[in-house]
């Protein structure tokens, strides 16, 4: 009788070495995905209902030769970036509670072993979800822009860092209008991993529960969070200059520009000069008016991350007139006494220029022309109160044609240089 005794001690001892040294951990997970603002579980969105399957039936099921004892449950809501803070960490929450309140109908998930991790705005899943599409616009900047909100937000998000609205504007808004489109719909979701430890069992028993190839039609578990469900209409970004050379301004010459951003990296300017001072006494006339308009080509790292900024090049046309004497020998561009056409001078010209960020609304532009001038030139001579016409001169110059040094002035919409005392 004790032999037999010791007999089944050794199995027993056997057994459980086996058993243990067969030991070995699983995890098991499911990602269930939401509409825009709900937190209703809804078999039909995407693959939910077979996933809800899947994850029930590991739930229900006996295994035959396998003991799975559940070790640890970790539930996380997420939701994507637009919306507010506050109501993003309300759905992320509500979305992980519906999902763990549902699949406890079909498995025992007891509290103690329980972990939930409410996300609210995915700053680190979206920057993942662009590294891996490779179709997103601005990809490379974009990637580092979002890594830089994700960082910033690890702490805790706050309201005054605006991170939506400067996401929404950066390059142009066009990555954002992407993401939202192809990527957003990925972060409305929430997942429950369920860690097991899985024992194999030398003895073979029967299922302990018929694996179910089906589950009921889920009830509507969850209820509305008061929350847009459609997309936000993002006012359009809109970016423009009124600039002076101040280099004209130095010279008595009072002018003033403007310049709209077309898009693309692509915009068109325009200005407008006008100075007249005389003085008959001393025969001194200073006198310049005329306007040009052109189009301009931005490039660059500072280009890319706001426009009207950073590297540029242009082709501009110019008319003007001109009447400059000072104690001598004056000289007139066009015909005197004739209409506009006939008084004026033209030019042509190419133009390279940077514009440098000074003020949060402010850039310095520095540029540079070569081109053409042509047109007719009248030289004078003032004889008491006369001015006697001495010769006629047809301009046909090649060379430098403009130096600029400009205060532009940035309006519009998101319009401002962040590092110069804007926002952050």
């Amino acid at each position: 009788m004790k032999g037999r005794i010791h007999i089944v001690f050794i199995l027993l001892f056997v057994l459980s070495s086996i058993t243990q040294g067969f030991a070995q951990e699983v995890v098991d997970s499911v990602r269930i995905y939401f509409r825009q603002g709900y937190s209703i579980l809804e078999p039909s969105i995407r693959d939910n209902q077979k996933a809800l399957n899947r994850i029930a039936d590991s739930l229900n099921a006996g295994y035959r030769d396998s003991i799975y004892v559940l070790k640890k449950v970790h539930v996380v809501g997420g939701a994507s970036p637009e919306g507010t803070i506050p109501l993003n960490k309300r759905l992320s929450e509500k979305r992980a509670g519906v999902l763990f309140k549902y699949l406890s109908r079909y498995g025992e998930l007891p509290d103690s072993l329980t972990t939930f991790n409410f996300i609210g705005r995915d700053w680190w899943g979206l920057a993942k979800l662009v590294e891996a599409d490779q179709n997103t616009p601005y990809r490379e900047e974009t990637l580092e822009y979002l890594k830089k909100i994700a960082d910033r937000s690890a702490g805790g998000e706050k309201l005054s860092d605006n991170n939506v609205g400067n996401l929404s504007r950066f390059k142009g808004g066009v990555p954002y209008r992407y993401m939202y489109r192809n990527l957003f719909p990925e972060l409305r979701a929430s997942s429950i991993y369920l860690h097991y430890e899985k024992i194999w069992n030398p003895i073979i028993l029967p299922p302990v529960a018929t694996i179910r190839t089906s589950i009921p039609e889920v009830p509507h578990v969850g209820k509305l969070i008061p929350y847009a469900t459609t997309p936000p209409r993002l006012k359009k970004p809109f970016y423009m200059a009124i600039k002076t050379n101040m280099l004209y301004d130095v010279l008595l010459i009072p002018n003033i520009g403007a310049e709209f951003y077309l898009g693309k990296n692509w915009s068109i300017a325009a200005d407008w000069m006008y100075g007249w001072w005389k003085s008959d006494r001393a025969h001194w006339y200073w006198r310049q008016y005329g306007g040009s308009l052109g189009v301009r080509k931005w490039f660059g790292r500072k280009a890319e991350e706001k426009p009207l900024t950073g590297h540029h090049l242009g082709v501009y046309g110019q008319a003007f007139t001109y009447d400059f004497e000072i104690g001598g020998t004056g000289y007139i561009g066009g015909r005197p006494g004739g209409d506009l056409f006939d008084k004026t001078n033209y030019s042509v010209w190419l133009e390279y220029g940077y514009s440098l960020p000074a003020a949060k609304r402010f850039n310095i532009d520095f540029s540079a022309g070569l081109g053409y001038i042509g047109g007719v030139c009248y030289e004078y001579t003032p004889i008491d109160d006369c001015y006697v016409w001495q010769s006629t001169k047809k301009l046909n110059y090649l060379g430098p044609t403009k130096i600029e040094i400009s205060l532009v002035w940035l309006i519009g919409r998101g319009n401002y240089n962040k590092d110069k005392g804007g926002r952050r």
